[in-house]
């Protein structure tokens, strides 16, 4: 079954061009590629905060984009959660007002428990305190709860360990396995982080200058790479 339907085509002003076209088939599909791939442009596609010049996006059974058609469903409106490298939660609000503000903001019928996931992420003693006051593995843990209480259709993941160590980054992967098994939740998980693909992935689209470089399971598609170097798009 197709989760994920992808293939737009856009100039930046910059002139850097992206024609890229893929599908997501997976619960958990890596997008990696070096700093300024376009990793970062496809997943603002899919939320739409980036209207390509040509292309068409499906998510499930949901057109989100045909520029052909003059389809192209409002951000507000497509049923996606998004979490960031900065976990962009709101500073003057406790953790809990976060966490309400997705669930208040939910997108479709199936409902997520407020509890539940409090309970599978572990946030509960952080409930009162207020998010400018949390650590960064807390904050992601935080972020990836609002997201989830959204009630998504996939989740959108922009470099969400990018700033944490390594211990730290194996435990929050942990937390977010353990939500998309619980939810059964697609998440399409953009990283520069070969063992980030290699631990949590079970397919990879490969991205490089704008371009599709590969796609297929992890061991197979980055054993077809050169070596890439690190960074953070």
């Amino acid at each position: 079954m197709t989760l994920l339907s992808f293939a737009c085509q856009h100039q930046y002003p910059s002139g850097f061009q992206l024609g890229v076209a893929f599908q997501v088939d997976c619960r958990f599909t890596a997008l990696f590629g070096p700093s300024g791939s376009g990793k970062s442009s496809i997943l603002a596609m899919i939320a739409g905060f980036v209207r390509p010049h040509r292309g068409r996006i499906v998510l499930g059974d949901e057109v989100l984009l045909d520029t052909e058609r003059g389809v192209c469903v409002p951000p507000e409106k497509r049923h996606v959660g998004v979490v960031y490298q900065d976990s962009l939660l709101f500073p003057h609000l406790r953790v809990e007002q976060n966490l309400r503000y997705g669930a208040k903001h939910r997108r479709r019928r199936r409902k997520v428990d407020f509890t539940r996931v409090v309970e599978v992420l572990e946030i509960g003693p952080l409930l009162r305190r207020f998010s400018r006051n949390l650590s960064g593995g807390e904050r992601q843990r935080v972020a990836l709860g609002r997201a989830l209480l959204s009630g998504p259709e996939i989740l959108l993941m922009d470099e969400p360990l990018a700033s944490l160590d390594a211990p730290l980054k194996l435990k929050i992967l942990l937390y977010l396995e353990r939500a998309i098994a619980e939810w059964d939740v697609p998440t399409l998980y953009v990283t520069h982080a070969q063992a980030e693909v290699h631990r949590a992935a079970q397919c990879v689209v490969v991205i490089d200058r704008g371009s599709l470089v590969t796609c297929g399971p992890p061991g197979e598609a980055l054993s077809r790479l050169r070596p890439v170097s690190d960074g953070a798009e």
